[in-house]
């Protein structure tokens, strides 16, 4: 498909070991060309020490040469790592040898693409490359590697099958439309085939609150009063001081934000300014910041250090409705009044400034997430386009079963079909739907005439 080979370093700059990729169809050619031994007929999957020489004939360094052959590679193509030092001087010479002897610098993302337009991948499964890369705990790991895998492209694959079936039935009733005894489409199967397909897209996009919330982080919001202990409870979560901590009311006036891992979780924990009332702008810009927390969070913790009022509690309960909302008392190493509450209401002790009780903290909100053991056959959506073109899907379905519901004619339906099937083929960048497909599929479960 491509008539040019590609080159670029493949790991971090400053490592020991750097490895560079070529590929495409001289990526083997060129390297035979650098290398000081023979690897024109290397079988893919092989492994060669050797020197990379420059045109001088001067060794440039000791190197480990993998070689790819064609299908079995990353991007469908001829391949070929160069495992080298990683000095940036050697990197450097090795890459613009390379370039000289025709391997032209990769653009950014260029080897997924390629993997994707030679078909290794889907462009759901191009994605989760980036995400994979990009994870940095355990829960965003397997979400990346079950959509690498391609759990959620089979599901849309299933999803396919069982819209390509449906569509056949209308298909076959239109061929056959001159006899009034043969019904293909029966409206009952229809019915049950779009409820049931209908289920699962809208499974599929509900899943997606969960998997947006796991990829980003829990966000967590840390409110209450002026003084009660919030900035010092965020400092010792994230275990720095990343919050001002002082005796003076107000000190925090904006919302500060960090993000720490607990139970292979990331959560995004936001201390806010102090609820009160106040005359000073910038702190009530602060305070308004910390409403706009309050909203978008997930988890609630609501800071006291002692009794709250009956006033202040139905705030709170009513402001945290629909979250997870936990009343962290605070200050228990001082002398303090009992604080009493709903029973309906989570309460934990803890001392923020001597760290007690913060791990009792850290494990009932990570287990109260109440996350299952992920594996590579879970399907959670994760990116904001799939969920859009599902929503989109199920929109298009809902009219569809309105049709089947009103006796519209096969032909409509079908017509009303194909921006399901549609929808779906471009979260996968999968081709649309075309006739030749809808008539395979017709004699893939029909025999006519035999």
């Amino acid at each position: 498909m491509f008539d040019d080979t590609i080159s670029a370093l493949a790991t971090p700059a400053g490592g020991a070991i750097a490895v560079i990729r070529m590929s495409g169809s001289k990526a083997i050619e060129i390297a035979q060309g650098v290398f000081s031994r023979d690897i024109a007929n290397a079988k893919g999957g092989t492994f060669h020490y050797g020197e990379i020489k420059g045109e001088d004939g001067e060794t440039i360094d000791d190197v480990i040469v993998s070689v790819f052959r064609a299908p079995h590679s990353y991007t469908g193509e001829d391949g070929v790592e160069i495992s080298c030092h990683g000095s940036r001087f050697i990197i450097q010479r090795i890459l613009a040898l390379l370039q000289r002897h025709g391997a032209r610098q990769a653009e950014p993302g260029e080897y997924t693409r390629r993997a994707y337009l030679n078909g290794k991948m889907d462009l759901s499964q191009a994605e989760a490359v980036a995400d994979l890369i990009a994870s940095t705990n355990k829960v965003q790991h397997q979400l990346a590697m079950s959509q690498l895998k391609g759990g959620f492209s089979n599901e849309l694959s299933s999803l396919r099958e069982k819209l390509l079936k449906m569509t056949s039935l209308m298909e076959l009733e239109l061929d056959f439309s001159d006899h009034e005894d043969l019904e293909f489409a029966d409206r009952s199967e229809l019915e049950n085939l779009a409820k049931e397909i209908g289920t699962r897209i809208l499974n599929l996009a509900k899943s997606f609150e969960t998997g947006k919330v796991l990829k980003t982080g829990v966000p967590v919001a840390i409110v209450g009063k002026t003084n009660v202990g919030k900035s010092t409870l965020l400092n010792a979560i994230v275990g720095e001081e990343r919050a001002i901590v002082s005796d003076i009311d107000g000190t925090t006036r904006d919302t500060i934000e960090d993000t720490t891992t607990i139970g292979g979780v990331l959560f995004r924990f936001i201390d806010t300014a102090g609820l009160r009332k106040t005359e000073d702008k910038v702190e009530n810009i602060g305070i308004a910041r910390a409403m706009e927390a309050l909203a978008k969070a997930f988890v609630v913790l609501w800071v006291v250090d002692g009794q709250p009022s009956a006033e202040e509690t139905e705030r709170m309960a009513k402001l945290a409705s629909g979250k997870r909302l936990y009343v962290i008392v605070n200050k228990v190493d001082l002398p303090h009044s009992h604080v009493s509450l709903p029973s309906s209401i989570r309460t934990i002790e803890i001392s923020a400034k001597e760290g007690r009780g913060i791990a009792e903290l850290e494990s009932v909100i990570v287990n109260d997430l109440d996350i299952p053991e992920l594996s590579s056959a879970d399907v959670v959506v994760t990116n904001a386009r799939h969920y859009s073109d599902l929503m989109k899907a199920y929109h298009d379905l809902m009219r569809v079963q309105d049709g089947i519901d009103a006796s519209l004619s096969s032909d409509l339906l079908a017509e009303d079909l194909r921006p399901v099937i549609d929808d779906l083929a471009d979260i996968t960048g999968q081709e649309r739907i075309t006739p030749q497909e809808t008539l395979n599929n017709i004699f893939k479960h029909f025999c006519i005439g035999k």
